[in-house]
């Protein structure tokens, strides 16, 4: 149960950990005049230097949406018109709003849905969180990790983890500190030793980046006893917990095998959907030291680029600072259509049903997969079954003769591609960089979320063939 108004805590000031970069931006000068022609309708502004709404061009711009739990691509499902006219000169409401210059907050009707919705979904426990805009996760990543690190700090990350964060911090010159895994993700016992054993020499650690949810590429799903742990591990030690969330939605239950399935209106109604979702690092978060990222790139389009974080109102302020002078807020055309059609068209009853739509079918894919490789690579690989996502991380059971034979696993990625089949070697998911050693870890993942199903069988027994000659 949240704790009420009344209870809440006010969270812990982390700012002692800004960077001096962070420390020295400050609202863009232009910007903070938005506040006065907010606040007086009757002010009449000569300082705005914006475009003049009345010279765009778009009197109204829309999509065609499938109703929630329906394919777009079935020419038989109903769907609906989402549109945004351009409103009456004056107007504050309509199309010339999300296509003008905005703040780092993004469009007011688009924060206002994000927060709203956070707080229904994960109801932060401390009372100062707010949200800001992102586009999308990897931003978000960057703006956060400019706030606490740079050249010459060290961030804590998953022995295998994504490669986006790995090159972006390489190219600041910011160290990386894995932490040992296993099928929930971090181990506790394993960060609070990295944390314990940090040389005093060196810069203290400051911030742990996780996936919690299907995270990327292990498909590891932390459970809420697996949270706590952590959670209280980086109160011991005060790190700031960057939680990467994604896949948050796509929890996809337990596995069952085919003959224990039973029938599929019975096995969907044991999807999460909303109410059962594990609860989210941020939701536990007493102290206000979590940064949750949320993206709309796993559960309506990547290319809307739409996202936003959370974390307490003196972090976010800066986050709003760098987005006025970077990306100024994500695209108002895909803030328009987010907002009108979760807000305004679906409703959150229409946004749960969108919701369960992509668990069942995500659920029926990983099922799929899952039969097809007890079926095809007994012997040949071991994995974890994921409870969310869209990834199998596989481990490679070489042979005796294969074990320790220097390049293998470069062997095996020809094999594969020789036998028309690709999955991504492990090497390019470890924050140890392409080492020899590393490289021949035998790891490679599998993705069971873009490929049709109809090709999951051919893709699984050409991966079946091209393992033959390194396996048990």
């Amino acid at each position: 149960m949240s704790p009420t108004p009344a209870t809440r805590t006010h969270s812990v000031d982390l700012s002692g950990y800004f960077t001096e970069v962070t420390k020295r931006r400050n609202c863009s000068p232009l910007k903070s005049l938005l506040k006065y022609m907010a606040a007086d309708p009757t002010l009449l502004s000569l300082g705005a230097g914006l475009p003049n709404p009345g010279m765009f061009p778009f009197a109204s711009i829309g999509a065609t949406v499938a109703q929630p739990g329906l394919s777009a691509l079935d020419e038989s499902a109903e769907k609906v018109n989402v549109s945004i006219e351009a409103s009456t000169p004056g107007g504050a409401g309509g199309l010339e709003k999300f296509l003008q210059y905005g703040g780092g907050r993004g469009v007011q009707a688009y924060a206002e849905f994000t927060r709203e919705h956070t707080a229904r979904t994960h109801s932060p426990p401390y009372e100062d969180w707010d949200v800001v805009v992102s586009q999308g996760n990897t931003d978000a990543f960057v703006k956060v990790l400019m706030l606490f690190c740079e050249h010459g700090d060290t961030l804590i990350v998953d022995e295998w983890t994504y490669p986006a964060v790995v090159e972006t911090v390489g190219a600041m010159g910011i160290g990386l500190a894995p932490v040992a895994m296993d099928g929930e993700g971090m181990l506790p016992d394993a960060l609070d030793r990295v944390c314990a054993g940090w040389p005093s020499r060196n810069r203290p650690l400051r911030v742990a980046y996780m996936i919690p949810t299907a995270q990327n590429p292990t498909g590891a799903t932390m459970t809420l006893e697996r949270k706590r742990a952590i959670y209280a591990v980086a109160q011991k030690h005060n790190l700031v917990i960057i939680e990467d969330d994604p896949y948050y939605y796509l929890q996809l239950g337990r596995y069952r095998p085919l003959d224990e399935r039973g029938d599929p209106a019975e096995r969907h109604s044991q999807l999460p959907g909303l109410a059962a979702l594990v609860p989210s690092l941020v939701s536990i978060d007493v102290d206000g030291r979590v940064i949750r990222l949320d993206s709309f790139s796993k559960i309506l389009a990547p290319g809307l680029r739409c996202g936003w974080i959370t974390a307490p109102k003196y972090i976010t302020e800066r986050i709003q600072f760098h987005n006025e002078t970077t990306i100024q807020q994500p695209s108002g055309l895909s803030q328009a259509i987010v907002f009108k059609l979760i807000s305004e068209q679906w409703g959150h009853a229409g946004w749960e049903r969108h919701l369960v739509q992509l668990q069942r079918q995500y659920a029926v894919r990983r099922d799929l997969m899952v039969d097809l490789c007890n079926k095809h690579l007994r012997g040949k690989v071991s994995f974890t079954i994921p409870s969310a996502g869209m990834f199998l991380w596989f481990r490679v059971l070489l042979s005796p003769e294969a074990q320790g034979r220097p390049g293998v696993m470069q062997e095996i990625f020809d094999a594969m591609i020789a036998n028309h089949v690709l999955l991504v070697p492990g090497y390019m998911f470890s924050p140890l960089g392409a080492t020899a050693s590393v490289r021949d870890k035998p790891y490679i993942r599998a993705a069971f979320s873009y490929a049709s199903p109809d090709d999951f069988e051919p893709a699984i027994t050409r991966l079946a063939q091209a393992l033959e000659p390194f396996t048990q």
